[in-house]
């Protein structure tokens, strides 16, 4: 099969990540190559192993083997039951290290030849993006101290870090941060304030128009969207809330999903994503078992199918139909 050009974007979910990798086995195999790759939490950890070159194969068996509850990585203090984790809360901001998956994805990556962005540089003279954004792989992280998303490594020169010789795995890391149970990742601006970054959904968990064209040019080729609910119109999640963990998850779900509400309800947006019904699993079950991870995986693979081929009498998804229709996505 001559092979199809495209970028993807692929929303943030923690544990359900895997039903990312189900869409995109779909997408491979009808022939599409991914540029480019840019993601939040979850998001950002497929979307780093697709950029690193990774086929779909290859992550359904690495993702199938992780063993979730490692990423609960608490340090001594977490060793002492509730009052410990209170303690690590209070003094470190953060239940968990987010050591396990820095080692874990850093062996992922190492594994393909992948450690800093330098390998993951892509100059493209046909490219609207500045040379300075010319990356395989864009991750988002919140900085919560200046109120804003920055988009790694895009934006490291905010904070006076060299993009090519920066460690990608520190970044997926900061972009995975979800408040109170991962502790923050802790830089200095080019102005010597601390920056503390986190979870890049708190601002935006489905980035789909990073790789928008703003010059007015005609795209070259789609960008594909993974957006992990069953729907375009199942963005507001209801949330049993009746202690103080609860609360939390029910905030930060809450956060997560608004910014994005803004703009999914588009319907160029909707008719480049593909909606995947992730049933009630929640971000944070690291407790998810054998049998759940496949059905995600192949709830991921349902929804794929049914975005290409539409059915019910209607064509089959088409780049130059969809471009005709809604103008000028991606740069």
């Amino acid at each position: 099969m001559e092979p199809r050009d495209a970028d993807l974007v692929l929303e943030g979910g923690g544990v359900k990540g895997i039903a990312l990798v189900g869409a995109i086995s779909v997408l491979e195999e009808r022939g599409y190559r991914f540029h480019r790759v840019a993601g939040t939490s979850a998001g950002s950890i497929v979307g780093s192993l697709v950029a690193a070159g990774y086929t779909s194969a290859e992550l359904h068996e690495l993702m199938a083997a992780v063993d979730y509850t490692k990423f609960r990585d608490g340090d001594l203090l977490d060793h002492f039951g509730v009052f410990g984790k209170a303690l690590s809360l209070l003094f470190e901001q953060g239940i968990y290290e987010g050591e396990y998956l820095k080692r874990w994805l850093g062996e992922q990556l190492r594994a393909k030849g992948v450690n800093s962005f330098a390998d993951l540089r892509e100059v493209d003279s046909r490219s609207a993006l500045p040379p300075a954004e010319q990356y395989k792989l864009v991750v988002m992280t919140s900085d919560i101290s200046l109120g804003c998303l920055r988009r790694l490594p895009w934006d490291y020169d905010e904070y006076g870090i060299t993009a090519d010789a920066e460690q990608v795995v520190d970044a997926v890391r900061a972009s995975m941060s979800i408040p109170f149970f991962y502790e923050p990742v802790k830089v200095k601006n080019t102005a010597g304030k601390d920056c503390w970054l986190v979870d890049g959904g708190m601002l935006s968990n489905f980035p789909v128009d990073t790789f928008d064209r703003t010059d007015h040019q005609p795209p070259r080729w789609p960008t594909f969207g993974i957006k992990l609910s069953a729907r375009a119109d199942a963005q507001a999640v209801a949330n049993e809330v009746h202690d103080t963990l609860s609360m939390t998850k029910a905030m930060i779900g809450t956060m997560t999903g608004f910014y994005d509400h803004l703009h999914i309800d588009d319907p160029a947006v909707q008719a480049r994503t593909i909606f995947v019904d992730t049933m009630k699993v929640q971000a944070t079950d690291f407790d998810l078992d054998e049998a759940t991870q496949q059905e995600l995986y192949q709830n991921g693979r349902d929804a794929a199918v049914r975005f290409l081929d539409v059915g019910d009498g209607q064509p089959p998804w088409n780049w130059d139909e969809y471009l005709a229709k809604y103008g000028s996505p991606p740069r």
